[in-house]
């Protein structure tokens, strides 16, 4: 039997053959015999090929001045770039790719539909992973992980010609694209490419197995490729919806009208459609949602960027004076003035390479700062205890890794009606050990009040230069407000206050529900921190230390 991430990926491949417009597709994979055999295929595809570095500059992209030929001639040569030619783009070990290389390509994505993208994705750890936003743009992914040698047998060919001419004859049902998005709205994907994704697929698969129309089948399988790795979140099932809403009045006449209907109406239902995505869905969603959500507009969690002129990961360079410090990058000069040579020499009447100031191109660099994890930990209630026994052991799991990752920790614990700093940012495992083993428990829940001291933390943090990010640990709402009284609502209204001033001050956070179930109070404080929002009930000190990594970027 054919193992099914590997008969879904050469059937997504036979589809974007069939339609470009797809955008393209993310591999998951490692360099081996097995990604081998899949390229094999992608190299049998009818558009032109070209392979594409993390590290490829702008002019290989776009094309721009040949900078030899042009001194050489002493006329201006533009060289055609690679996005000039409409092809197939392959993008290796695509989970380094830079922000500004994804957005570049996602905007070629966006205005062409004549190119498609294989991003090789070689990621060895969960986190490492494909730009979302230009992930977002390729309808399809695929993870061979689990894929062996024995499995990746070459797909038997196709008639691509005959199948892009019946796509152009390919019809569909005006409740196709309601279905998919409705389907999608529940698995919480709010890009609106997705359902347009998955009517394409749909009608790229009828057209390869020779349809007129879109079919329930070819729905059901283009939900599933084009919606399962995009979930944001589980379908709610009936005793969800039963709880949620108030039981009504049975009505005769609508009952009667919903039996008719049904009868007339013999479409797959939603709920296998539902099912066709649930059947993909990882075992691991909620660490890969979360780490999709911090890298969401964040970077990638390790620091905050900072530009300077002397180290660091290289930056395109910019116009700017000889100053203290700076650096000329001597080719972008050259290219600068190479343009203008000839009309400065017939000015100047003077020979030679001749360089005005407004040519100087000076190097810059983007260097990480440390970061500091501020874990504000709930120790209220009588369930205190096996929250903080995680919280300890997720520190010092995190704090094993600090000196590879730069990492400090600090330890905030609210409880009763005030909170403390228990550990200062440190990087010492044996001090932490120390400062957490009389962890007190017990008292009230002053969440406020231990978001403000994390806040304090925070700004302090920043003051010398670190970037900070607040992880905040608790299983239930707020009772005690900022003046210490017992007041649910009054301390409900606190924490969202001091919420809006975390964001304000672009503080970095995470909110960790450890209650029996999700709390919709957190899920709205998430919100208003613009934070990710990780709902792990039972959670231990290892699944907790892999979690807040993940939606950390590390």
């Amino acid at each position: 039997m054919a193992n099914p991430d590997w008969s879904r990926a050469t059937l997504a491949l036979h589809l974007l053959a069939i339609d470009p417009g797809l955008g393209g597709m993310a591999i998951r994979a490692r360099s081996g015999p097995v990604r081998d055999v899949l390229m094999a295929q992608i190299k049998t595809l009818p558009q032109p090929q070209h392979r594409l570095h993390p590290a490829i500059s702008d002019e290989a992209l776009f094309g721009g001045l040949d900078l030899s030929a042009t001194l050489a001639s002493g006329e201006i040569v533009q060289e055609q770039g690679l996005l000039s030619v409409p092809g197939t783009l392959i993008l290796a070990m695509a989970e380094r790719a830079t922000t500004s290389l994804a957005a570049r390509l996602a905007v070629t994505l966006d205005k062409s539909q004549l190119h498609c993208l294989i991003a090789l994705d070689e990621g060895a750890e969960p986190d490492e992973v494909l730009n979302p936003k230009l992930a977002e743009r390729l309808a399809f992914n695929a993870d061979l992980s689990n894929v062996s040698i024995a499995d990746a047998e070459p797909a038997e060919p196709i008639d691509i010609d005959a199948a892009r001419a019946q796509l152009a004859r390919v019809t569909h049902g005006l409740d196709v694209l309601e279905r998919a998005a409705r389907i999608a709205a529940q698995f919480g994907i709010d890009s609106m490419r997705a359902p347009l994704f998955t009517l394409r697929a749909a009608r790229a698969l009828a057209a390869l197995l020779g349809k007129a129309s879109v079919d329930d089948k070819d729905l059901e399988v283009a939900c599933a490729l084009t919606l399962a790795h995009r979930a944001t979140q589980m379908p709610q099932t009936e005793e969800d919806q039963e709880e949620e809403t108030p039981p009504q009045p049975p009505d005769q006449d609508s009952e009667q009208s919903q039996d008719d209907e049904d009868s007339d109406n013999l479409e797959i239902p939603d709920e296998m459609l539902l099912e066709a995505v649930k059947a993909l869905l990882p075992d691991n969603l909620l660490e890969r949602l979360a780490a999709r959500k911090a890298r969401t507009g964040k970077g990638n969690g390790s620091g905050a960027a900072r530009k300077g002129n002397r180290r660091g990961r290289p930056l395109p360079s910019r116009e700017g004076r000889l100053a203290d410090g700076a650096r000329l990058d001597i080719v972008a000069t050259l290219r600068t003035a190479a343009p203008w040579q000839v009309i400065r020499r017939q000015a100047s009447g003077r020979e030679g390479l001749q360089i005005r100031p407004a040519d100087f191109r000076i190097k810059r660099f983007e260097e990480k700062s440390d970061r500091l994890l501020i874990f504000t930990v709930d120790a209220s209630g009588s369930a205190a205890l096996n929250r903080l026994a995680e919280a300890k052991g997720a520190v010092e799991l995190l704090l094993a890794q600090a000196y590879a990752r730069r990492d400090h920790v600090a330890l905030v614990a609210f409880r009763g009606t005030d909170a403390e700093l228990l550990l200062p940012p440190t990087r010492s495992l044996v001090q932490t050990k120390r400062r957490l083993a009389a962890l007190p428990g017990g008292g009230g829940t002053p969440l406020a009040a231990g978001m403000v001291t994390a806040f304090d933390q925070a700004i302090q943090a920043s003051r010398r230069g670190l970037t900070p990010t607040i992880a905040i640990l608790t299983d239930g709402r707020a009772n005690v407000a900022l003046d210490g009284r017992g007041d649910r609502k009054q301390a409900a209204d606190d924490a969202q206050q001091i919420a809006r001033l975390l964001r304000a001050h672009g503080i970095d956070a995470l909110v960790i529900d450890t209650g029996n179930r999700p709390e919709p109070a957190l899920k709205a404080l998430a919100a208003t921190l613009d934070a990710a929002y990780l709902p792990m009930p039972r959670a231990d000190a290892k699944r907790l230390s892999a979690s807040v990594s993940a939606a950390l970027g590390d």
